[in-house]
């Protein structure tokens, strides 16, 4: 066989086995669903995020999500931020302890944790975290939707992708559940909310579908909280360049029309100038 025909028939093995691979793949469900499009109103130029969106959304990561994810970049004080009074924010840091020290005896210690404090994590280690879960390393939230491709969406359907039993003819691992919306279908983590999981203080009617929305913008807010005010400073530059550009053309406007009445009065144009006005002149 020749040379050319060698690198011909290798060529289309490769490809044979790249299709296959895809067709097993295809079957074996590894890929995902399309992700929802829900349309967040912290999107966009002008937007903004709800506080009271934010504040549900703080309860249900305190009140579910915390107790296997942690959020290492957000402060107790940060709640302030999203619309909790200081007394509220002091009284949920005080339900946490951490540790401090050393004491006046050179003593690690115990105290309930302060507005300085970063959020407690809920495992002191990944060994003690992957302990408690099976095996399964639970990430830590700060940045999970800068992490997934899709952001708040991606939280979104995986909160409300969990079905109870998969599709026939998947085979799921052992300590696996089936979701829609997780690359694979297959992921370790339990459905954590359901209705009525959590219990609003505004009235807002506790389904699935809100606590997913709400944890979903609290997580978008803790991966970005100074998005508002990096949105300000933007529109602000923005206004400020407009304005200092008008201003320039108008300074431009201004030169060259002076350099025209210049070159017209003391050019090559003399002449024909000092006849318009001697024309337009009243006689004696």
């Amino acid at each position: 066989m020749s040379k050319r025909n060698l690198i011909i028939a290798a060529a289309l093995s490769v490809s044979f086995a790249f299709s296959l691979a895809s067709g097993t793949a295809k079957a074996s469900g590894a890929g995902a669903e399309p992700l929802p499009d829900y349309k967040w109103g912290f999107e966009g130029i002008f937007g903004s995020f709800d506080k009271a969106q934010l504040k549900r959304g703080a309860r249900v990561y305190l009140d579910v999500c915390s107790s296997c994810h942690s959020i290492e970049m957000i402060y107790y004080r940060n709640l302030v931020d999203i619309g909790f009074s200081e007394d509220e924010a002091k009284d949920i840091a005080s339900e946490y302890e951490v540790q401090d020290g050393p004491d006046d005896e050179g003593e690690m210690f115990m105290r309930p944790a302060r507005l300085s404090d970063r959020f407690v994590k809920p495992f002191a280690n990944e060994k003690a975290a992957r302990a408690s879960n099976g095996g399964a390393f639970p990430p830590d939230l700060s940045v999970i939707t800068k992490a997934r491709k899709g952001g708040a969406n991606y939280i979104y359907g995986l909160m409300t992708g969990y079905e109870d039993d998969a599709p026939e003819g998947f085979e799921m691992s052992e300590g696996t559940h089936y979701n829609r919306y997780f690359p694979g279908h297959q992921i370790f983590m339990a459905q954590p909310l359901f209705d009525e999981s959590v219990e609003y203080e505004d009235g807002t009617e506790a389904t699935l579908d809100q606590h997913a929305k709400d944890i979903s913008a609290f997580l978008a807010w803790s991966s970005n909280p100074e998005l508002e005010e990096r949105k300000s400073l933007g529109v602000k530059v923005i206004l400020y360049l407009i304005i200092l550009t008008a201003m320039f053309y108008a300074l431009k406007r201004r030169i060259w029309n002076r350099i025209c009445l210049d070159e017209y009065t003391h050019g090559p144009y003399v002449e024909k100038f000092e006849a318009e006005i001697n024309k337009h002149k009243r006689p004696n």
